[in-house]
């Protein structure tokens, strides 16, 4: 591969992460940053679904936009739109419904930059080095979500000045903008591609899946069926969500090509990339919900968790590229090796008690270090072997477009069993407490009678008691971790079939 493209596509991958840890790192520094700009908890949580919501939009159309104006003028375009709204934020002068726009227009900036590293890799990228490019590629979903808890305890702990979440990504972006001006050629745009744009089917995206992304965020806090924006978003998307796919077979330039999905070999990696992404996302925030809860860290304490997720993907991923690039090597076994290890690691994380602090985690946060990179690359493989040239603007918008629902899907997750799960052990615990009183009372550990103000000691129970219910819900977490890691191996032995590095598979096309 010659050295300008290579530089473009590096810039395409640095814009790439900073518009992940643009997402990342304000969620992890929500609660700071609304104060700041003097936002209500309740309106601080559309910061998070307006942006997954850009996302899904900017994911879907950023391929056939790319084409249209050509990748390398869409390209600095993106870069733009993940900067200028975050240093207007930053400015401090947006406030209220202003800060929304800002935000989902950041999401859509977010949505159109992602995609075009796979698009790029897979038009720029010679078959001979093409699994190394696809590691580069797997470091947006293995590593930013684990290097955002780091990010957000150098600004609000370390430099105490919420600002620097939202400029945080300008100098990225300065550099991406230069490699990707020096290294991308020029294409000439396809104008006529743009007067064919699928508008029609970018609306349905925004009511199906932007809808059910904003239904997986808001659903847990608006009560769900008890909402009646719930229950009309939720209705919308099951209505849409069929019209999108009927729509997309007759389109004259359409967004997705869903008729590629018959292709087992790209089945999987969709359907795994999407529940393999919600237990990435929900495995980076279990230890980290359960060390701020029983152990009162803040992100400058717990980000050593994490990071020992996200600093071994510098050498894994491009380890494990090499170990696929052996023709004697099956992928899908690597496949199933990594979410045997992730398996492992929740198996082990399960036995966690509320003693627990940073240290117990790091041995299982390493173990899945390696399941993650063995699960995505062997992934990757298997979806650009199945894809044409002509076919990797489709293939990108059905591999990467799920990203951005996996995120809402994963919250969703997460509060479900905070809600059900950690409700019942909490309710349990405190029935205990109450059938035992009187021996408690005994015993003095419980204070008698009705104390008219709050007694130190009941104090004191109530907040072991929440240490308890956040040790149990912990567990539940890994425990429905776990099972999603079996059900992916299922999924791998029933639908995939064996493919070859691609400097083999592809040395014909």
């Amino acid at each position: 591969m010659e050295l300008r493209p290579a530089i473009g596509l590096f810039g395409i991958v640095l814009a790439a992460i900073a518009a992940q840890l643009n997402d990342a790192v304000l969620n992890i520094a929500l609660s700071d940053v609304a104060g700041n700009i003097g936002l209500s908890n309740d309106t601080a949580t559309w910061l998070q679904t307006l942006f997954i919501t850009g996302q899904v939009l900017g994911m879907c159309s950023s391929p056939s936009l790319g084409i249209g104006f050509s990748f390398r003028r869409f390209a600095l375009f993106a870069v733009f739109m993940n900067c200028f709204p975050a240093l207007l934020m930053a400015l401090g002068g947006s406030t209220g419904a202003s800060v929304l726009i800002l935000r989902f227009v950041e999401g859509v900036g977010s949505g159109f930059t992602i995609p075009l590293i796979l698009t790029v890799a897979l038009r720029s990228v010679p078959p001979a080095i093409r699994l190394y490019a696809l590691a580069v590629y797997a470091l947006t979903a293995t590593i930013t979500p684990n290097l955002a808890t780091s990010f957000a305890a150098l600004w609000i702990d370390g430099v105490q000045d919420w600002r620097f979440v939202f400029l945080q990504p300008l100098p990225w972006c300065a550099v991406a903008a230069a490699c990707v001006w020096w290294g991308l050629p020029q294409e000439p745009p396809q104008y006529d591609r743009l007067r064919q744009f699928d508008w029609i089917g970018l609306c349905l995206v925004a009511a199906s899946w932007g809808s059910l992304t904003i239904v997986f965020e808001q659903g847990d806090r608006l009560d769900w069926w008890n909402s009646a924006l719930i229950v009309m978003l939720t209705a919308l998307a099951l209505v849409t969500l069929p019209m999108l796919v009927l729509w997309e077979r007759v389109a004259p330039v359409p967004l997705f090509r869903f008729g590629l999905l018959a292709r087992r070999n790209l089945l999987y990696p969709v359907v795994g990339l999407l529940v393999f992404l919600i237990l990435a996302l929900t495995a980076s925030s279990v230890p980290l919900q359960f060390l701020t809860q029983t152990q009162g860290y803040k992100p400058l304490q717990a980000h050593e968790v994490t990071l020992t997720v996200a600093l071994p993907q510098f050498v894994l991923l491009p380890l494990t590229a090499w170990i696929l690039d052996h023709a004697r090597v099956d992928a899908r076994w690597i496949n199933a090796a990594g979410y045997l290890l992730i398996l492992v690691a929740c198996f082990g994380a399960a036995h966690l008690t509320s003693s627990w602090n940073r240290d117990q985690f790091y041995v299982w946060e390493l173990v899945q270090s390696v399941g993650f990179a063995f699960v995505v690359m062997p992934i990757l493989m298997m979806a650009t072997n199945a894809l044409k040239p002509d076919e990797g603007p489709y293939g990108s918008a059905l591999v990467n477009t799920p990203r951005a629902v996996a995120e809402g899907i994963g919250v969703w997750a997460m509060e479900l069993i905070v809600r059900w799960r950690g409700g019942l052990h909490r309710d349990r615990i405190v029935d205990l407490i109450g059938q035992n009183r009187l021996t408690l009372e005994q015993l003095g550990l419980l204070p008698a009678g009705q104390p008219g103000g709050p007694d130190p000691t009941l104090v004191a129970i109530n907040a072991e008691v929440a240490r308890q219910t956040a040790t149990l819900t912990a567990i539940d977490s890994y425990v429905l971790l776990g099972s999603l890691a079996v059900v992916l191996l299922i999924a791998l032995a029933l639908i995939p079939t064996r493919t070859y590095p691609p400097r083999i598979e592809l040395a014909g096309n």
